[in-house]
């Protein structure tokens, strides 16, 4: 019993003792950082830090950015004003893509610090972080009188996003991901019960978030009326036709597969559980769906938000001209090697005991 209580007044002696030179550690690095000297250098790599003091964010306006992918884009994009970047100590090294960040970093005199990974833990609120976490200004919507005037005339295969009322920052991160993949032209959100860019949705979106223009408008019926006038196609979105949809509205409904984009369309997608709202929906030119594969049950007849969305603008951007061309497509398609081999042309044959002036590049020789 007396040895047990001696090891537990050792522990507690040791912890007490290591809070206290871990704040002086955290001083000392706060103050060099703030000289000017070089983030990353003799001083990082001694430093094992597991002591960084929250930036009180009601004060500075700062948010924590996590993920490899939101704060590379972030940094590349240079559009958030960045306190300081966190990159998890214990790695053997920093390469690749966090190499990256650490030269983008200093680069823009960024503080760069240390932490241990169960600080970032607790920075993240156990968020998937990947070792990378930034301080940054948050990122808000822009009003859409920015996005800039948009004639049917100028393209007749411009496709805007209209997002009403996503609350759910995931789903919201995953559309972003996916209208940027697939190359939407804008996204208009409503401000009213929307979810705001939090670095949730940009960790969801894989840094899409960073990257693209978000607009809102306070008034989306209106602003989905103005664009009608001005001849763009306003295409709504509904789950399977049932009773909660009245075929009474005089909104046709048709399938996404049966859809023809021959002009300017605003896809328009509504809430996680109720949908477009009834203005929202009169407002609509056209009422897309995505048709079931089987019969099924009560509770199952509709698609998350975030996949329903990636399924719609697929079946209509695959039906962008040219893009890619035919060309490119195969390539894209094909693998590194039967691409190159395509390039170079016809091969011609040669004598088996000959070797190709490539081969020979491939073997070393002269």
């Amino acid at each position: 019993m007396l040895q047990r209580l001696s090891t537990m007044a050792l522990l507690s002696a040791l912890g007490g003792t290591t809070w206290r030179c871990s704040g002086h550690l955290a001083r000392h690095f706060s103050q060099t950082t703030w000289r000017g000297e070089r983030p990353g250098g003799e001083e990082l790599r001694r430093l094992l830090l597991d002591d960084l003091a929250p930036t009180p964010r009601s004060s500075s306006g700062l948010e924590l950015l996590f993920g490899l992918s939101p704060c590379l884009l972030a940094l590349r994009a240079s559009r958030r004003r960045v306190a300081r970047l966190l990159l998890q100590a214990g790695r053997s090294g920093l390469q690749g893509e966090r190499a990256e960040l650490l030269r983008l970093a200093e680069a823009r005199d960024i503080p760069v610090l240390r932490p241990r990974r169960q600080k970032l833990d607790a920075l993240c609120r156990h968020q998937v972080h990947q070792g990378v976490c930034m301080e940054v200004s948050p990122l808000r919507p822009r009003p859409w009188m920015e996005a800039g005037e948009a004639r049917p005339g100028d393209d007749p295969q411009q496709l805007w996003l209209v997002l009403e009322g996503l609350q759910d920052p995931r789903n919201l991160g995953a559309v972003l991901r996916s209208a940027h993949f697939l190359g939407v032209d804008k996204v208009i959100t409503s401000r009213r019960n929307s979810c705001p860019l939090t670095p949730v949705v940009s960790k969801a979106s894989a840094g899409a978030m960073e990257v693209m223009d978000v607009f809102f408008t306070d008034d989306l019926d209106n602003f989905l009326q103005a664009r009608a006038r001005q001849g763009w196609l306003v295409a709504g979105t509904v789950g399977c036709p049932g009773p909660e949809i009245s075929p009474s509205s005089g909104v046709p409904i048709t399938s996404c597969l049966e859809f023809l984009w021959d002009r300017p369309t605003l896809l328009v997608l509504g809430n996680e559980g109720s949908g477009l709202s009834p203005e929202v929906q009169a407002s609509c030119q056209l009422l897309l769906t995505i048709l079931p594969g089987r019969q099924l049950p009560p509770g199952l007849e509709s698609l998350n938000v975030s996949v329903a969305a990636g399924i719609l603008l697929h079946s209509i951007c695959s039906q962008r001209k040219g893009i890619p061309e035919e060309g490119k497509r195969g390539q894209l398609l094909q693998g590194p090697q039967e691409s190159s081999a395509m390039a170079e042309g016809p091969r011609v044959a040669q004598d088996p005991g000959q070797s190709s002036g490539l081969e020979k590049v491939r073997q070393g020789g002269d």
